[in-house]
C-alpha cells in the first residue's frame, strides 16, 4: 500500500516541543512504515521519518517567521495533490484546505479532523460530506452537520513514557499559555491546595501571560518555559497530578494522555472530550469548578498510579491508532 501522510507546515514533524497535529501525524507515518507499507511524509524539510521525505520548505513557518504561512500551506498542499496519483490513499492531517482538491483526484483522502478553529470552516467539510472519509479524534468533537467514518483516538509512543510510582511533591500545567487551557485556574487551584505548581509551555498569548500569569509567579507557582520530549516525560512523570482546567470544549488533549501513561493522574474540568479520556476515581477526576479541583487534589492518595498508565496504554496508544487506521484505510479502498 502506498501512503500520503499530509502533516501541517507550522512546525517540524514530530515537533520539537510544541505541534500536537504534526506529532501525530508522525505517529501514523512511522506506524504504518512498521506495518511494511510505503510512507511518503509531507512536511517540513528538516522532519524525521523512516519513510520517505517530500517538503517545499526547510523548516516551519512557527520557527522562520521571514516565511508567510498562507503560501506556505499553499505550496505545500499543491505539492503532493500534484503527486496524488503516485498514491493509493492520502492521509490528510492538514485540516479543510486539502479537501478543495479532492474532486479534481482519483486518490481517496480520508481526512482525520483534529479540531474545528471556528464553526465557519464547517461548509467546506459539508461539501465534501460524500467523499471525506471524516475521521473525529473524540466522539465529542463531532459536528452534527457532518458524516463521520469512525473516531479514532490519537495514539501515543508508550515506549517515550517512563512510569513513575513514587512521583515527586508538585502539580502540573502542561500546555499552552493561554485562557482556553486554564493556566490561571490551575494557578488558584494551586493557591487554595497550598501546593507547588511547574507551568510549561508556549506563551501563546502574550498579554494573558503579563496579566494572569506572570503576576502570580514564586517559589511556589513557578513557570519554566516550552519543555522537549525529554523533560517532558520528567515533569509528567514526577507530577502528583496534571491540573487541566480547559475553558472550552477539547477535541482532544494530548498531554492528559501523556500524564496518564506516566502513571499521573488528570484533574480536568470536565468538558469537550475530557469524559472519553478519564475514567473518574481510577485515572484521575472530572471536576466543574476550581473548589471541586482543590478537593480533588486532597483526594489524590486513592489513585493507583498503575491504573493510570494501563487504562492509556490500552486506549491511546500509537499502535492501536495505527491499526484503526490501516483498517480504514483497507475499508475505504475495499469500496
Amino acid at each position: 500500500m502506498k501512503i500520503a501522510v499530509l502533516s501541517p507546515v507550522a512546525w517540524r514533524t514530530p515537533p520539537r516541543h510544541y505541534g500536537p497535529w504534526e506529532q501525530i501525524a508522525s505517529n501514523i507515518a512511522e506506524g504504518m512504515v512498521k506495518k511494511g507499507a510505503e510512507v511518503t511524509l509531507f512536511a517540513t524539510g528538516d522532519s524525521i521519518t523512516t519513510g520517505k521525505l517530500d517538503s517545499v520548505c526547510s523548516h516551519g513557518y512557527e520557527e522562520d517567521r521571514t516565511q508567510d504561512a498562507k503560501v506556505l500551506e499553499c505550496l505545500h498542499i499543491s505539492n503532493l495533490m500534484e503527486k496524488a496519483g503516485d498514491f493509493d490513499i492520502i492521509h490528510n492531517n492538514f485540516d479543510f484546505l486539502p479537501l478543495t482538491y479532492s474532486r479534481l483526484i482519483k486518490t481517496p483522502v480520508i481526512t482525520t479532523i483534529h479540531g474545528f478553529s471556528s464553526q465557519k470552516i464547517i461548509p467546506v467539510y459539508k461539501k465534501y460530506n460524500s467523499i471525506g472519509h471524516y475521521v473525529s479524534i473524540s466522539d465529542s468533537d463531532r459536528s452534527p452537520e457532518l458524516d463521520y467514518l469512525a473516531t479514532v483516538y490519537n495514539g501515543l509512543n508508550v515506549q517515550d513514557f517512563d512510569f513513575v510510582e513514587q512521583p515527586d511533591d508538585y502539580l502540573l500545567y502542561f500546555g499552552r499559555i493561554h485562557h482556553d487551557k486554564g493556566c490561571a485556574e490551575a494557578i488558584q487551584i494551586a493557591q487554595k491546595s497550598k501546593r507547588k505548581l511547574l507551568i510549561a509551555g508556549i506563551i501563546q498569548d502574550e498579554n494573558y501571560y503579563r496579566e494572569k500569569i506572570e503576576p502570580y509567579l514564586n517559589e511556589q507557582i513557578q513557570y519554566i518555559g516550552h519543555a522537549g520530549p525529554e523533560k517532558r516525560n520528567e515533569l509528567l512523570g514526577k507530577a502528583i497530578a496534571l491540573l487541566h482546567p480547559i475553558n472550552f470544549n477539547e477535541p482532544f488533549g494530548m498531554s492528559v494522555a501523556e500524564a496518564m501513561l506516566c502513571g499521573t493522574p488528570v484533574i480536568a474540568f470536565n468538558k469537550g472530550s475530557m469524559p472519553e479520556l478519564i475514567q473518574p476515581e481510577k485515572t484521575g477526576f472530572l471536576v466543574n469548578d476550581i473548589d471541586e479541583a482543590v478537593e480533588a487534589v486532597s483526594n489524590l492518595k486513592n489513585i493507583n498510579r498503575a491504573n493510570c498508565r494501563d487504562w492509556a496504554k490500552s486506549k491511546f496508544s500509537s499502535e492501536k491508532m495505527v491499526d484503526d487506521y490501516f483498517n480504514l484505510y483497507k475499508k475505504i479502498l475495499g469500496s
